[in-house]
């Protein structure tokens, strides 16, 4: 054998080690409060290597056979603590990605395997060292209201927005993106809280960014959330599946087979991704969680049933009883917890309306009814309202929906007493957004 023919050899072997190299596609970033997530799309799986070098900082990530086809230059790195992102190849066929920081961080990677909604990715997350934004809101203690004197605090209430960054949710047929529209409604959620004198709702993803699931219950517990709301909008394989529900934990698993499939869509999620107990003993602490549990879940189902009435009025519903499955977000022992499907995002009309501002904005009047009905009628001790409920100067804001007799009921007071206390005439018509004074009872 000649050597041409060991040259042409080792010619075509680098060829095809060259053609089997694993692609970057695309490169995306994401700011979260406390940390910054950077995901490469990748053609298939990859082996990779994290570095920390110092003088200067910066982090190194080595992918293994690997060619960069995306640019880095459109990276958005103002509030991130990158200041700067380069590439290059290393020993001939790794792909090298160097990040200068300006700030200290705590790397780490990780890889996921295609799915049926992305393919193979590498996932590097710069966790902050002195995380200011989020962390600093749940270490703040639980605000007074302004509106007393005798320290009644507000009823805080936690709004989950599923999904975010990297995890888009489910997908409309116009491309419509879960994360993007329970965002919009969870803002809209807030912005009515905050008009609510002894409510004060905390944004649990303020962003588009991603929290796993046990993250988004540990900052309910951290703000000492009252309630616990996590929104979404759902799909199926049936692009005829519509109509809105409000799930609440089941530990007994889904009591449904649609149940059933979104509680393990919703868990796998994670993979992307009040009563101490230490000091007692397996048993006491195995009591202690049940009761707890069973009075959580029992307060769930209730304000859930209140909130599912609601939605009553303003969608169609897909079951119309609260529904229970094992969805891990709302597994806290100690925070009454709901999950609001607001549609199905997989059907055509409910998509296209769940796209627009104005139906984004009655299904939050409606969760938010749901849940000014609980809390008004069910305050939890030292808080404004529940000290208001016992002096009996009440108020409730007329929402879609309320009608006389119904308000009386949830407040346990005749309707004629209201009428009276009211000024209002038998003949009245009451107005959503008029404000009725409650008497004592």
């Amino acid at each position: 054998m000649n050597r041409g023919f060991w040259a042409s050899l080792v010619l075509w072997c680098l060829s095809v080690s060259t053609a089997l190299a694993v692609e970057v596609h695309d490169v995306r970033l994401w700011r979260a409060p406390d940390h910054t997530r950077v995901v490469f799309d990748l053609s298939g799986p990859a082996d990779h290597r994290l570095l920390t070098l110092s003088n200067p900082d910066r982090i190194v990530l080595d992918v293994s056979n690997a060619a960069l086809k995306a640019s880095l230059s459109g990276l958005e790195l103002a509030n991130t603590p990158i200041s700067l992102v380069r590439s290059g190849v290393r020993e001939g066929r790794d792909l090298r990605v160097v990040f200068d920081v300006r700030a200290a961080v705590d790397p780490r990677s990780f890889a996921l395997k295609a799915n049926a909604q992305a393919g193979d990715r590498l996932v590097l997350d710069l966790y902050d060292r002195n995380p200011v934004s989020e962390k600093a809101v749940a270490a703040e203690p639980v605000k007074t209201s302004a509106a007393t004197d005798r320290g009644s605090r507000d009823i805080i209430i936690a709004i989950d927005a599923g999904h975010g960054g990297e995890d888009p949710g489910a997908i409309g047929p116009n491309r419509q993106r879960e994360k993007d529209i329970v965002l919009a409604i969870s803002r809209e959620l807030e912005s009515l809280l905050k008009r609510d004198e002894g409510f004060r709702p905390t944004m649990i993803r303020s962003g588009d960014y991603y929290v796993s699931l046990k993250g988004r219950r540990d900052l309910a517990r951290q703000r000492q959330a009252d309630l616990f709301v996590s929104i979404h909008a759902d799909a199926f394989t049936r692009r005829e599946a519509n109509g809105a529900s409000v799930y609440a934990l089941s530990t007994r698993g889904a009591t449904s087979t649609a149940a059933s499939y979104l509680a393990q869509r919703e868990n796998a999620a994670d993979l992307i991704g009040g009563v101490r107990l230490g000091d007692k003993d397996d048993v006491l602490a195995s009591v202690l969680t049940d009761l707890s549990m069973t009075n959580t879940l029992d307060h769930s189902l209730k304000v859930g049933a209140k909130v599912l009435s609601r939605m009553d009025t303003v969608a169609r519903l897909h079951k119309r009883n609260v529904e229970q499955a094992g969805f891990a977000v709302l597994k806290s022992p100690d925070i009454p917890s709901i999950l609001v499907e607001t549609g199905f995002i997989s059907n055509p009309g409910e998509a296209q309306k769940l796209s627009t501002r104005a139906y984004q904005q009655k299904v939050a009047q409606a969760i938010h009814a749901g849940i000014r009905d609980w809390f008004l009628a069910q305050p939890p001790p030292g808080t404004l309202i529940a000290q208001r409920k016992q002096q009996g100067d009440q108020e409730y804001t007329i929402a879609r929906g309320d009608t006389l007799s119904g308000i009386a009921q949830r407040f346990n007071v005749p309707v004629r007493r209201l009428r009276e206390h009211n000024g209002l005439r038998d003949s009245s018509h009451i107005m959503v957004g008029q404000t009725l004074k409650i008497p004592a009872t």
